[in-house]
């Protein structure tokens, strides 16, 4: 059997060429400073105070090298502890960060299960790994005992429905390519992949790619050694019996069911997203944070008009222009399109989102009385925020929000 770690030394994931440094910066979620400070902090975080991160299993780097650059441009302070059991890994991450000359990152080859042995950490970092561990729950309790009061998770799992066709393969190669070697597994699935009838569950699912991009790609997908998915309920319970609770997820529309059909009066908030899952069908992932169990709900609100609002995905004045226009904002939830729709009265407001600027500021400037401001900033709110477009934050301002 081929275990996690020797597959990473020879297919390090995801596939990175660190000389693309020169030219991108890839940014997603979780993990991205604005973001972050949304869900798990209210966007009120005081940025003079230097941020600890761990980056828990981080691959060859993605989550570490947007968390460092993006810091790095708004001038805060940071210091970031990388784990991970794959030298090839490793050196990727170590290369990529060279090549953007980041500093105030230890490197350590390691495994997340020893994360407390580093210290307390404000925020931790763990996409794509716990659901690789052979026992997921020692690994959310591991992250747990390495949380700093106050401090927050940015995590991803797999998720069952949008990965349909998966498993079985999994499987199946499993069994049939036992005792070799990963390169000779790798060519022996590709062929098998490549005959696959049109109306197999995995040729029939649009919603991957990864076998398609890399070779590290298609072995993280198809032949890896030890891989489950979480449904919401799955989840909620694994983080409730782990010692976290959910913050929210990056895009919480997506598990909002009134966008998808008329919701019985009643319904509990659990069932809803359970249902919600269940009826989109594309889900691949969950992404999302996690705080302490117990902890204080710490989603940023509107009500609060010292927080500073940022627009994420388009830029202000492109937006702006579309809803001035009269024109819906192009949006896409798990495949399916659900443009927004906002009233042409808001694209000044829009067109105001420099990142810098509060939302007291925008009021003020905008001339309407705090009411009217208030009913159509809400607006712009409930259409936005819930697609992930929309957070708040003072990263990028001079002085710490109170």
């Amino acid at each position: 059997m081929v275990t996690v770690r020797e597959h990473y030394e020879v297919f390090p994931y995801p596939a990175r060429d660190p000389a693309e440094e020169r030219h991108r910066l890839i940014t997603g979620s979780p993990s991205h400073p604005l973001e972050m400070d949304h869900i798990l902090w209210g966007g009120q975080r005081d940025w003079s105070r230097p941020l600890r991160i761990l980056v828990a299993g981080g691959g060859t780097g993605d989550g570490l090298i947007q968390l460092a650059q993006t810091l790095t441009d708004a001038g805060r302070a940071y210091d970031i502890t990388y784990l991970d059991l794959s030298t090839a890994s490793r050196a990727v991450a170590e290369a990529r960060a060279q090549m953007r000359g980041l500093g105030n990152i230890t490197f350590h080859t390691a495994s997340l299960l020893e994360a407390a042995e580093y210290g307390r950490f404000d925020y931790i970092d763990c996409c794509g790994v716990l659901h690789h561990l052979p026992d997921p729950p020692a690994g959310f309790r591991a992250l747990r005992a390495a949380l700093a009061p106050g401090g927050g998770l940015g995590f991803m799992v797999y998720a069952p429905y949008g990965r349909s066709g998966v498993y079985p393969l999994q499987e199946a190669f499993a069994a049939l390519f036992q005792g070799l070697p990963p390169g000779e597994r790798l060519i022996r699935a590709r062929q098998i992949v490549a005959d696959l009838p049109e109306g197999h569950p995995f040729r029939a699912n649009r919603n991957l790619s990864d076998h398609l991009t890399s070779e590290a790609g298609f072995y993280d997908l198809l032949l890896h050694a030890q891989d489950r998915a979480y449904d919401v309920p799955q989840l909620l319970e694994v983080l409730a019996e782990t010692g976290w609770q959910l913050a929210g997820f990056a895009t919480p529309a997506l598990y909002d069911l009134s966008r998808l059909t008329e919701v019985p009066e009643g319904m509990d908030p659990v069932t809803r997203m359970t249902l919600a899952e269940k009826l989109r069908g594309t889900i691949r992932v969950h992404t999302g944070y996690a705080v302490a169990q117990g902890s204080p709900a710490g989603k940023a609100s509107p009500a609060t008009r010292a927080l500073v609002p940022h627009l994420r995905g388009a830029p202000a004045a492109r937006l702006a222009q579309l809803v001035a226009q009269g024109h819906a904002i192009p949006v896409t939830l798990g495949g399916r399109p659900e443009p927004v729709t906002l009233p042409r009265a808001a694209a000044p407001l829009l067109a105001a989102i420099d990142g810098r600027r509060s939302l007291g500021q925008i009021a003020q400037a905008s001339g309407r009385d705090p009411i009217a401001f208030g009913t159509l900033w809400a607006s712009v709110h409930a259409a936005l925020e819930p697609c992930g477009l929309l957070v708040y934050s003072a990263l990028l301002t001079a002085a710490a929000v109170s």
